[in-house]
């Protein structure tokens, strides 16, 4: 009898993914229902009247976004979270979500969801220090100071996108026209895009952005030095946000070498874990690996 293997198309793997219920498949569900629901308001409100539309998205801006004038900061402290969870154009928020699945999976794998949650949270909440900051310290921005206001998720991806790539500077994408690439010069490019593109127009945009990268970079350098070096956590999932209670297994081994039968059974150990690995991705898809599979053979080829 003759056995075949498919491999599982990209509606399998999103259906998968959702299914999992991990911190960045909720992040993206939240952005996206948020989003539904303003263009369920704005719809109600174009039945209504057509200027109507144009005065309930300027009212839920007002209402949500991060405003640059720190009088109505102080009447609207919530902005600095709602902001990160606001869009109002599709395409706004689906290169977003794009960029958060892409790279939020990669910093998943690596750092795992209570870091990812927190990064996007900080790393929003830096964009909007950054853009606030600026508006006001700048007098190029005076004329804009009092209408403007920052949405969308972007700071808080882009802290994502930085973090990981200084995390692992070695891993490595495909990119259509550019070919392979490593995730740190992607990072680098998109800091000075957003750098130079400042007086082309979007200026709190951009400088929300770098904000937003500015932490990621920050992020990484400090918990290279924290408490858990040497250590490894253990993680398992509870709750909405994938909350993880860890425990910590320490790395320490003793100083005396292995002996030569010793040796030949821990690799023999290993390779038969690879191999294990190497099975499992040809029956189910690299996405079937779980965080420390994809960790483990990444380690073991050498990339890192």
């Amino acid at each position: 009898m003759n056995q075949y293997t498919t491999q599982p198309n990209l509606t399998d793997n999103l259906k998968r993914f959702f299914r999992e219920g991990s911190t960045l498949a909720n992040l993206i569900i939240v952005n996206v229902a948020v989003w539904l629901l303003v263009q369920v308001f704005r719809s109600i409100f174009f039945f209504i009247s057509q200027a109507d539309v144009t005065l309930a998205t300027t009212s839920i801006i007002r209402i949500f976004g991060v405003p640059a004038s720190l009088p109505s900061l102080f009447n609207k402290p919530w902005t600095v979270l709602t902001y990160m969870f606001l869009h109002i154009d599709i395409l706004h928020i689906l290169f977003n979500m794009l960029w958060l699945y892409w790279f939020g999976k990669i910093f998943q794998e690596y750092l795992g969801g209570r870091k990812l949650l927190a990064v996007y949270l900080l790393g929003g909440l830096s964009g909007a220090v950054v853009y606030i900051l600026a508006f006001n310290i700048f007098p190029v921005f005076s004329t804009a100071l009092p209408q403007s206001y920052a949405l969308g998720a972007s700071a808080s991806v882009m802290a994502i996108v930085t973090a990981v790539s200084f995390k692992v500077p070695n891993y490595t994408i495909y990119l259509l026209f550019f070919g392979r690439i490593r995730i740190l010069y992607l990072a680098i490019a998109l800091f000075i895009f957003d750098f130079f593109m400042i007086p082309t127009g979007n200026a709190g945009g951009h400088i929300a952005h770098i904000g937003g990268a500015l932490f990621g970079f920050l992020y990484i350098q400090l918990t290279a030095k924290g408490i858990f070096s040497g250590y490894r956590a253990h993680e398992q999932r509870s709750g909405f946000f994938g909350r993880k209670k860890e425990r910590y297994d320490s790395y320490e081994t003793s100083s005396r070498p292995p002996s030569d039968e010793q040796y030949n059974i821990e690799k023999a150990a290993k390779q038969k874990r690879i191999d294990g690995i190497l099975d499992k991705i040809s029956k189910g898809g690299y996405d079937s690996l779980t965080r420390d599979e994809k960790e483990y053979l990444f380690k073991s080829s050498g990339k890192r």
